[in-house]
Parts: structure tokens; C-alpha cells; sequence
């Protein structure tokens, strides 16, 4: 058994694993903290996220991954802490989230849109003004001053991320398009991919404060439909209408 303290959103969560592959992935947010909550693995969650990934893959007709023990338990850990974060006002959500200038901005879309290469772009058009948060699946918390969006260890294949938070400004939904072009939305006209997007545990009181979140959320942040071609023009449109 492997054992370890790591901060997640502002919460110590003690890890204790079968296999090291977590831990490696955690590294960089170690905690010496009180714990808050234990996450605890076995043989049956690992089978359970096998099972899950398995349905995902051949629900998208694609081939099923080949991965290590190490890698489905890490994945069994990550969805365990997000089965417990409501409770702390927070929630696991699937976005890329960029800052600048220390201010935060989430993109999110149907996957295979884009989040990432947009994110790059950002990147190359702010240079060393514009800081990775999460690549992935960043924890959001919901506050009566806004939302504040957490660097994970778990943040995407290419691992690019970092252990800080910042104040989340915006919230942009990603459409390829051909030209660049960005309009507000209204809650209403985000909601449906705000929910598809967000963590859903499968515990009915968790689920409730989940809802409840997201609709805060959405009433605090203003919400933008980005459709974009990819040049990095995108970036500055993007930004040039959030930012104000």
C-alpha cells in the first residue's frame, strides 16, 4: 500500500493506493496539512474504471487504450475526490483554464473541438503573461466573491498545468468556425454544455449541491460562444472581448 497527503483545491486529501502511479502524478501537491477526507483504492475500483473506460471507447467506436494498472487506479483516485468535492462548494470540471495577467479564463467544448490548441495559442500570442492552470480537468469552487478555478495534478495528456489558483473571469464554449467570432450567452443557452462538462457523482445529495453549483456559477461568471478557426487571431478576439 502506498500512502499520501495532497492538496486538492485547498483540501488535504490522504491517498492510499495499490500501485505508485498516483503519487508520481502528485508529486507536486504534496500537503503536510490536517487531512480533510481519505480516498482509499482496491482491486474492485480499478476493475469498476476499466469497465468505465472500456463503454466510453466503444461508445465513441474507438479503440479501447491499453493502460497500466498504475494508470486506471489514478483515474479510480481522481474520481473518487470528485465524488467528495461538493461538499467543499467544488466540482471537477473537463476545460482548459488559462490565466492572464493572473485572471482566469475557462474553455470548454464538445471534445475534439479544440480547448487545448486554443490554450496554446494563447500562450504563444501572451507569451510569459499567460500561465497554464489546467489543461484538463481543473477543480472549480464556487464562493460569494466568484469562482475560483485550482490547478490539478490530473491535467491532460500532455501534463500542463500548475499548483495555483486563480479568480475564474470567464467562461468561453468553443465552436470550430471559419471565422473568429465571439458573442455572450446567457445562462440558459450555456446550461446544457455547463452540465455535460461539469463531474456528476452518482451520489442523488452530491448530485443536488452539483446542480446548485453550476447555477451559481453561471450567474456569477459571464459566459461567452467562441466559434474559431485556429489562427492566432483567435486568441486576441477571445481575449479582447472577455477581458472587457
Amino acid at each position: 500500500m502506498f500512502t499520501g497527503k495532497y492538496n486538492f483545491a485547498e483540501k488535504t486529501v490522504e491517498i492510499k493506493s495499490i500501485y505508485p502511479k498516483t503519487h508520481e502524478y502528485c508529486i507536486g501537491y504534496v500537503s503536510d496539512k490536517p487531512v480533510d477526507f481519505v480516498v482509499e483504492i482496491d482491486g474492485e475500483d480499478i476493475t469498476k474504471e476499466k469497465e468505465i473506460t472500456r463503454e466510453e471507447y466503444e461508445f465513441e467506436k474507438k479503440p479501447v487504450p491499453d493502460y497500466s494498472e498504475g494508470v486506471y487506479e489514478a483515474t479510480a483516485v481522481y474520481r473518487k475526490i470528485a465524488e467528495k468535492m461538493p461538499e467543499f462548494d467544488s466540482f471537477v470540471f473537463h476545460g482548459s483554464v488559462i490565466a492572464v495577467d493572473g485572471e482566469g479564463y475557462l474553455f470548454t467544448a464538445k471534445s475534439g473541438t479544440g480547448k487545448s490548441t486554443h490554450t496554446r495559442l494563447w500562450r504563444d500570442y501572451f507569451g510569459e503573461r499567460a500561465v497554464m492552470v489546467n489543461d484538463d480537468k481543473p477543480i472549480l469552487k464556487v464562493t460569494d466573491k466568484g469562482v475560483i478555478a485550482y490547478g490539478t495534478p490530473y491535467n491532460g495528456k500532455h501534463r500542463l498545468g500548475s499548483n495555483i489558483s486563480v479568480s475564474l473571469k470567464a467562461i468561453c464554449i468553443l465552436e470550430r468556425g471559419e471565422k473568429n467570432e465571439i458573442v455572450r450567452i446567457n445562462k440558459s443557452d450555456a446550461y446544457a454544455m455547463l452540465l455535460q462538462q461539469v463531474y456528476r457523482p452518482k451520489d442523488s445529495l452530491q448530485m443536488a449541491k452539483t446542480l446548485r453549483l453550476i447555477d451559481e456559477m453561471a450567474d456569477s461568471v459571464r459566459i461567452y460562444r467562441l466559434a474559431c478557426n485556429m489562427d492566432i487571431e483567435a486568441a486576441k478576439v477571445a481575449y479582447s472581448a472577455m477581458k472587457e
